[in-house]
């Protein structure tokens, strides 16, 4: 049974990662065939052209959005009383990225960067914890900075066209009833365990599960160190704080990568603030929608921001330099640590085993 649980799980990973790079390949067609006067080639010179300065602190903000995650679960995680090393933040937020980015509505971030975690011995209820408070900081930290985007521009929701709008509009609604989902979660999980141990017990009375005794054991000791951290959280504003800023400045590095391009492009810095504040709508727009990475609704999103700031060309030349950056580039380079992070980490167990068979 494990044994194929685990195919299940490979053939999961397989199909999703080759759908999401089907798909990427149809949106880029789609663009390209509604912008014919303007080709891959064009996009690549525009580049070369660019700014240097202003084109590398784009770069830089969209890597920024990495290491901030990783920076964000370790502050978390030095609060629970595991302090780990910025090299294991990066690899947690890694997993979660490349694996929320190929996988519908980010199903698979979260499992994927809490296996590196109870990897490096951080028990699965405080890792299922502190995974949750960073993706409710995660979520608060977006509606802030939509809140953020009507104060530098209290007219930028209305530059948008109607599909825009109901879909920023159902964005909002989303993100704060997850927000407040995760807190009620965070608080009162009790649920979420008892469903698990009543998933053992049925299995075990169909004998479909050996040691199911063992396996509630387990059970009850994460759900132990689950509600003792939770209660840590509880109050501890500091911790919060910390954890709510470095989500917003997460936010912060990859929604201001437009407008830094638009900058390298010869803008000005009074649309630079206009292409920030739709920006941060644009990403309420699409972050909730269940596809990988929002390809398709994201790039229709900014297409519609930034049309009227900069005209159709280089709107597309924004929206396509932008993705590459905060989307196809973070999640190349994500998948990449990730691997080289797993192997490390399956070698250090087998060699860890060995020892042990040895001795």
């Amino acid at each position: 049974m494990e044994k194929g649980k685990m195919i299940n799980e490979k053939f999961k990973k397989i199909f999703w990662s080759v759908f999401s790079t089907l798909f990427a390949v149809l949106t880029l067609w789609i663009l390209l065939k509604q912008n014919e006067n303007v080709s891959l080639g064009d996009i690549a010179r525009t580049a070369a052209t660019a700014n240097h300065f202003w084109l590398i602190s784009a770069a830089v903000s969209s890597l920024l959005f990495i290491l901030f995650e990783g920076f964000a679960v370790c502050s978390i995680l030095k609060g629970a009383g595991f302090k780990r090393n910025k090299t294991s933040g990066i690899l947690y937020a890694t997993a979660d990225i490349y694996f929320s980015a190929i996988t519908p509505s980010a199903t698979g971030g979260q499992p994927a960067s809490a296996y590196f975690m109870m990897k490096d011995g951080i028990p699965g209820g405080v890792t299922t914890a502190v995974l949750l408070l960073n993706l409710m900081m995660y979520t608060l930290s977006i509606v802030a900075l939509g809140a953020l985007s009507v104060l530098i521009c209290p007219g930028a929701f209305m530059t948008f066209n109607l599909p825009s709008k109901i879909l920023i509009a159902a964005g909002t609604v989303a993100q704060l009833a997850l927000a407040a989902f995760f807190m009620v979660i965070l608080k009162k999980g009790s649920f979420i365990f008892n469903l698990l141990k009543k998933a053992v017990y049925s299995l075990g009375r169909k004998k479909l599960l050996r040691h199911p005794e063992k396996k509630i054991a387990k059970i009850n000791k994460a759900k132990s160190d689950y509600f003792s951290c939770s209660q840590l959280f509880s109050g501890n504003y500091p911790l919060l704080f910390r954890a709510f800023m470095w989500n917003f400045f997460q936010r912060t590095a990859q929604i201001l990568v437009p407008s830094l391009l638009y900058m390298s492009l010869g803008g000005n810095a009074e649309n630079g603030f206009r292409l920030f504040s739709r920006q941060c709508l644009i990403t309420i727009g699409y972050n909730f929608i269940p596809l990988p990475g929002a390809m398709g609704v994201a790039d229709y999103l900014m297409l519609n921001g930034f049309s009227d700031i900069t005209g159709r060309n280089m709107a597309f030349h924004l929206e396509m330099l932008s993705r590459g950056l905060t989307f196809y580039l973070c999640v190349s380079l994500s998948g990449l640590i990730t691997l080289v992070g797993y192997l490390i980490v399956r070698r250090k167990f087998q060699y860890a085993k060995a020892e042990k068979l040895s001795a």
